[in-house]
């Protein structure tokens, strides 16, 4: 018995080890040029949603670091023991089981997933393109814009981010970064679209 509760206990720590590893991002045009496809993905969702790259990018790095199956931290049994995870938010986006369907319902998408960051930058336009219907909130905005993506349009219209100071701070990191990639992007954005490996596709 105790050498079968050891191998389970092996189990749920290995499960909550493996992982896409993050990346790290200085210089957002790096990324970018080294992920064409990516880039690619990026821009069709501003085309299409009106929703920044920079914002895009700003949310989906403080959600994932742009590992594509990320999840949230477990819960310690004891202290100690991997247990349940804190939510079901999964992949590039970090969304969660509900608001996935939610997307896929409202889109008709049914044929797409939260690993995949095509699929998953096309979910941050869109649902940022929401906060702006719903919530009135530029599409410009990348502090508001991600209040809302974490408190969902209902808590954000209720303001519930003002009892969350944590939450406020992070809000303020990523519109910190977002203005770092606006600014990097206007360095590299003719290199990017005339980029070579264009050709390939």
């Amino acid at each position: 018995m105790s050498k079968l509760l050891h191998i389970v206990l092996i189990s749920l720590v290995l499960s909550g080890c493996f992982s896409t590893p993050a990346i790290q991002v200085n210089n957002i045009c790096h990324l970018m040029d080294e992920k064409v496809s990516w880039y690619q993905a990026v821009k069709a969702s501003e085309k299409k949603y009106g929703i920044p790259m920079y914002v895009q990018l700003a949310i989906m790095y403080q959600e994932s670091h742009f590992a594509s199956n990320a999840r949230p931290p477990r819960d310690k049994l004891f202290g100690v023991v991997p247990w349940f995870r804190q939510s079901s938010a999964y992949g590039f986006a970090q969304i969660r089981d509900i608001t996935w369907e939610w997307y896929q319902l409202k889109t008709g998408n049914q044929n797409i997933n939260r690993d995949n960051f095509n699929d998953a930058i096309n979910f941050i336009g869109w649902y940022a393109n929401q906060s702006n219907k719903r919530s009135g909130i530029d599409k410009s905005d990348t502090y508001n814009q991600y209040l809302a993506y974490h408190e969902g349009h209902s808590g954000f219209n209720k303001q519930s981010y003002l009892t969350k100071p944590w939450l406020i701070k992070i809000a303020t990191g990523v519109d910190d970064n977002a203005k770092r990639y606006k600014h990097q992007l206007k360095q590299c954005i003719q290199r990017l679209d005339n980029n070579n490996i264009w050709r390939l596709f």
